[in-house]
């Protein structure tokens, strides 16, 4: 045998022996409780849109939103991103925004990771002069079931929220009862049925959730174009802040508009 293979040897047999981590004594058969603890390091990276206010000051403080763009802008080209929403507005300079705009975009065959987000939202508030009690999300079709589980997750992180076009699992729905949420859909959508905006909805009222829902009766899957080009949203989201939602909106039941 010559050395390499001797070494090479060793080095499994070594790790073959090599002791696990203590585990509690269990009788086989059996079913008992058990604990763990692990530290677990990750890194992300990724492109987003950025768009910041007119007059930006560094040592201003601005609110943010972030936008979550659907299935169909996946990829590695952030045209893509600037499709539909707000980027759309920003690059046709068609509405002026006071918030700092933050647009990412999901690799292709990929959805919204929830860590991935939280990093993105970690960098860019320790990059730019953001209000940290006025973060607010908005997202359509893929990204509304990111707007929904993102504030699921972080239910004490955000102003107010905007899902169009989306859906979620209801179980989280009573976590984020304190947080103002607008949501929108189109009665016709046959991509995501308007029942699952519904069922959280319904949900969140059934906790005495701050929820407002507005079902386009005439829209299919597409309730986003009209809502992203009204300034009304805007507004709405501008008048809450985090730990302070304000009043409750007077109009809570589906509507058409």
């Amino acid at each position: 045998m010559n050395r390499l293979a001797a070494l090479f040897l060793v080095a499994l047999t070594t790790g073959a022996c090599a002791p696990r981590t203590a585990t509690p004594m269990v009788q086989p058969g059996t079913q008992v409780p058990a604990s763990f603890e692990r530290t677990v390091e990750r890194s992300f990276a990724g492109e987003y849109l950025l768009h910041l206010p007119n007059g930006y000051d560094p040592n201003g403080s601005y609110p943010l939103l972030l936008f979550l763009h659907g299935a169909g802008e996946r990829g590695d080209d952030l045209s893509k991103v600037a499709i539909h929403g707000p980027p759309r507005l920003l690059r046709e300079r068609s509405m002026e925004f006071p918030f700092i705009v933050v647009s990412p975009q999901v690799p292709e065959d990929r959805i919204w990771s929830i860590a991935y987000l939280d990093a993105l939202l970690e960098h860019v508030t320790g990059s730019y002069a953001v209000d940290e009690d006025r973060i607010y999300v908005t997202g359509l079709s893929m990204g509304g079931y990111g707007t929904w589980h993102l504030a699921f997750e972080y239910p004490h992180r955000f102003a107010a929220i905007a899902p169009i076009s989306g859906g979620g699992t209801i179980t989280g729905a009573c976590t984020i009862r304190h947080l103002p949420v607008w949501v929108f859909h189109g009665a016709q959508d046959e991509v995501v049925p308007a029942s699952r905006s519904q069922e959280l909805v319904d949900r969140l009222r059934g906790c005495d959730g701050h929820v407002r829902f507005t079902l386009y009766p005439d829209a299919g899957h597409d309730a986003w174009t009209r809502t992203y080009e009204n300034p009304a949203l805007y507004e709405w989201l501008l008048r809450h802040r985090r730990g302070a939602p304000g009043p409750r909106d007077p109009d809570t039941e589906p509507r058409n508009e």
